[in-house]
């Protein structure tokens, strides 16, 4: 537990340092421009098509009449936008830690060897194909959890747990492979993951709760129809930086963790190798010549 703590205030600071904030521009340049325009080109587009899909739904139509009397018509309009929003907060969630995990976790991870571990040995058990084919494996099982419990996020609550744990499952597992990529051997890689495996569940579902904040500021953009793309992009650059703690925390706990496992077994082999003393009784014992045969 002590690790987990030390590695989390470690992130904090090395969150605000200059370098890291200039590391997650590019990602939001990509993603928050994508976003933007996407927001900007084809939202009312998007919110008309959607309203009139459920329109044209029969069995929709008696549950969309229920709300007109019950909230006013005006919550159609609400309504297709936050169909919308829960359908683009998946793809803006995965896309932000791709990008993060492509472009910032090895310039981390490199910034924290520098000033912690530099004495660090690089084993490089994983290429970088290797990392990309297990985070496109990673993302498309967290897809379709996310796709097949959406139903279950109506339900008051749901949407505050579910999601959340989904993330913080996808965070671990493409965080921790691509953090120990550069670093440790396959076997060390494989040890790690498995002796630590709730602490490095534990980081990821404390940074998928706090990817809930910019949640949050989409299901204001649904509300806001014209302030929608600046606050869509605005999230993106809140997830990039929830991601770029993540990444931290995950490089500081683990290159921490893989520094002690090796100082472990480099412990214990000079243990198995080191002759045993003879006492000193035996030392001055008279020597007994062997037994015939």
């Amino acid at each position: 537990m002590s690790l987990l703590l030390d590695s989390f205030w470690r992130a904090l600071a090395y969150l605000l340092m200059p370098r890291v904030i200039g590391l997650s521009l590019l990602p939001l340049l990509i993603a928050g421009g994508a976003s933007f325009a996407l927001g900007w080109f084809f939202w009312e587009s998007t919110l008309a098509s959607v309203r009139a899909t459920l329109e044209s739904w029969s069995l929709v139509e008696p549950l969309l009449k229920w709300i007109d009397a019950g909230l006013g018509p005006n919550f159609r309009v609400a309504l297709a936008a936050l169909i919308v929003v829960a359908l683009a907060v998946p793809v803006v969630v995965v896309a932000s830690l791709m990008l993060v995990a492509l472009l910032m976790t090895p310039a981390i991870v490199s910034l924290v060897a520098e000033r912690r571990f530099a004495q660090l040995e690089r084993k490089r058990g994983a290429a970088f194909w290797q990392g990309a084919l297990w985070g496109l494996g990673c993302t498309a099982l967290a897809l379709v959890a996310s796709f097949v419990t959406m139903p279950l996020w109506l339900i008051p609550g749901v949407v505050l747990i579910v999601p959340p744990l989904i993330w913080g499952w996808l965070t671990t597992r493409v965080m921790a492979f691509d953090v120990l990529a550069e670093h440790a051997s396959r076997e060390e890689r494989r040890s790690l993951m498995g002796l630590h495996g709730w602490q490095l569940l534990l980081i990821g579902i404390v940074t998928g709760f706090l990817g809930a904040a910019p949640s949050m500021i989409w299901a204001i953009s649904a509300m806001t129809l014209v302030f929608a793309p600046l606050l869509m992009a605005a999230s993106v650059w809140l997830y990039t930086l929830v991601f770029a703690f993540s990444a931290l925390w995950f490089t500081h706990y683990l290159l921490a963790a893989l520094q002690m496992q090796r100082a472990s077994a480099a412990a214990a082999m000079v243990v198995e190798v080191e002759p045993p003393t003879a006492s000193p009784d035996m030392r001055n014992a008279p020597h007994l010549p062997d037994a015939a045969p």
